[in-house]
């Protein structure tokens, strides 16, 4: 008997813990759950972390995620509204806000990835079809710094005429955002961010796109290179001007100095020889002896010719 009661309470036992580990839930940060009962919701959704229970076999609980998650757009072409086919790239976050409301329209995460893709990729279309290129691309109109750099005055021009935007990207994804969230409401989501993650042309035209921006490149290099030439120009001609500015100021140094020299060594010889002119008559005429005869030189002369009067002076003593 005492063996029987022991097993029964056993039994009962294990059958009460299964019962109770059949009922308990648990709830972490980043989970919510919704309770159901013959696929019917039963009370309250339980966002708060925990342990929970509810009635086993008859009640599930069908656990949806709290925190933020990501959905990320299928690449696609769209045209703008200048007819230029590009590929636009988009992301987005959103969270699950009534998962009742959730449980009940699309009842699970693939189907809700569905419904952001049925909403919010004809919403970035009517977007991008409604605006210019430029309009997506660019988010301010702040002054390219290239046109500074280049000083290229008429492309500048150009490019403020043909590429001033009115919207922006910016504004074009807030617009994205109010066209796509009303209609995730009814499923209990809650779109917290769209981005634009990647523009690019078509493959047929980004050749033709590239060209023009190595044509501008090159435009703007042979501004620079002008520019190099013409300042290279100036700064040769300053320095052969300076250069002969230089030489000239030091040849007229150099002979106002030289005559100064010369006039002093004249003052010093004219001194000189004033002291007896005839010595300097007498060392004149030697000098010009030894330069104009030589030992083979034959010279006929008068004898009362002046040029050989020292020599004449000198026989006839």
């Amino acid at each position: 008997m005492k063996s029987k009661g022991l097993s029964l309470i056993l039994i009962v036992g294990a059958v009460a813990l299964f019962l109770l580990y059949s009922s308990a839930y648990i709830i972490d940060e980043t989970e919510q759950v919704v309770v159901t009962q013959f696929g019917r919701v039963v009370g309250e959704p339980k966002v708060e972390p925990g342990i929970n229970f509810k009635v086993p076999f008859i009640q599930s609980a069908n656990y949806f995620p709290k925190n933020i998650q990501e959905w990320d757009g299928d690449p696609g072409q769209i045209p703008t509204l200048e007819k230029t086919y590009i590929w636009v790239d988009t992301f987005a976050r959103w969270k699950i806000v009534d998962p009742v409301k959730f449980f009940q329209t699309v009842s699970n995460m693939i189907s809700a990835l569905g419904r952001l893709d049925d909403i919010i990729d004809p919403a970035v279309r009517n977007l991008i079809t409604s605006n210019s290129l430029i309009e997506a691309v660019r988010k301010s109109n702040r002054e390219l710094d290239i046109f500074d750099e280049a000083g290229i005055e008429e492309a500048k021009k150009d490019h403020e005429a043909l590429y001033t935007i009115e919207k922006g990207r910016q504004e074009i994804t807030s617009e994205i955002m109010k066209q796509a969230q009303p209609k995730l409401a009814q499923f209990g989501i809650e779109l917290i961010d769209v981005k634009i993650k990647r523009i690019n042309y078509k493959e047929e035209v980004r050749e033709s796109v590239y060209g023009r921006m190595i044509a501008e490149r090159k435009q703007i290099a042979e501004k620079f290179r002008s520019e190099g030439s013409g300042e290279a120009r100036r700064i040769k001609g300053d320095k052969e001007r300076d250069l002969k500015e230089i030489t000239s100021g030091a040849y007229k140094i150099a002979q106002e100095i030289k005559g100064k020299a010369d006039a002093r060594a004249t003052t010093i010889y004219a001194q000189a020889y004033g002291v007896d002119p005839d010595f300097y008559s007498f060392t004149k005429t030697l000098e010009i002896y030894d330069t104009a005869l030589g030992e083979k030189s034959s010279v006929v002369f008068s004898t009362n010719s002046e040029f050989l009067k020292y020599l004449k002076s000198y026989s006839d003593k």
